[in-house]
């Protein structure tokens, strides 16, 4: 494997390499499960040293209460599915594995910005049409600034700890988020409707572990997001903010129609 030379000298891997997201990883199932689950799973047969590992608070599914690390995991998709079978991959090893909350951001000025997640698109969306639709609003989701998540890994790598650890700034209804955008477009029209389906995505997530035991803080805002969004909208850093290209599930969706249309015919 092209990872093996490398894996020789390394002392430390930040394993950052998945498919991301509900929708993206149904796209092609067998490629998640070999990307998110099997390559993990090589990671770890592999590799000695000290791994990072970032997962996602998906993995605890809809449940009542604030949820620790010791909370039952219950994931309802394919994507926190298959996190939760790497991180069994890993619970033996000299590994730190973070549950990472819903992010938003701008993590630099050149990384690819994602604008399928939640705050980031309605920012985008309250700038490009002036309103904002809710469905339902009661909704809770962890959120996490980019540059918080970056700043921990880079922490980890010299802290003595194993296991897993929760990372998140707060958890936010979902109205409660639209009203905070509209602090930032106070000319904005916020409309809170019925929910069409049941959400699954609403749960509540404590990071008290990791601030105790990693003196994890988070030094961004959810406001610091939504200013970051708002200067690249206002300054036309992005101009299309509805392409592909910065939705995960978009952008990967067309990579396999192309791959697809590519092929030769089979005789």
């Amino acid at each position: 494997d092209e990872l093996l030379p490398n894996l020789a000298w390394a002392t430390h891997v930040i394993w950052l390499a998945a498919i991301v997201g509900d929708g993206a990883c149904t796209l092609d199932p067998q490629l998640t499960v070999h990307v998110n689950e099997e390559r993990v799973a090589w990671l770890v047969e592999h590799f000695d040293g000290r791994i990072i590992f970032t997962s996602t608070c998906s993995v605890y599914g809809a449940q009542p209460g604030e949820l620790t690390e010791e909370s039952p995991l219950k994931p309802l998709s394919l994507y926190a599915g298959t996190k939760r079978k790497a991180e069994s991959f890993l619970a033996e090893k000299n590994a730190m594995t973070f549950r990472l909350g819903t992010l938003f951001g701008v993590g630099d000025l050149f990384s690819r910005i994602r604008m399928d997640l939640v705050v980031n698109y309605m920012t985008a969306h309250a700038h490009a049409h002036g309103k904002l639709r809710v469905f339902g609003g009661d909704q809770f989701r962890p959120l996490l600034h980019v540059k918080d998540v970056a700043r921990a890994i880079v922490d980890a790598l010299d802290q003595p700890q194993a296991g897993v650890f929760n990372l998140v700034k707060q958890n936010t209804r979902m109205i409660d988020l639209a009203y905070q955008i509209r602090n930032h477009y106070p000319d904005i029209e916020v409309e809170k409707t019925e929910m069409p389906f049941e959400d699954t995505r609403n749960y509540r997530v404590s990071a008290e572990k990791a601030k105790a035991a990693l003196g994890f803080r988070c030094a961004h805002s959810i406001d610091d997001g939504i200013e970051e969004l708002k200067h690249l909208m206002e300054t036309r850093k992005i101009k299309e903010w509805s392409s592909a290209r910065y939705s995960n599930h978009q952008f990967l969706k067309a990579l396999l129609e192309k791959q697809t249309t590519l092929q030769p015919a089979r005789l």
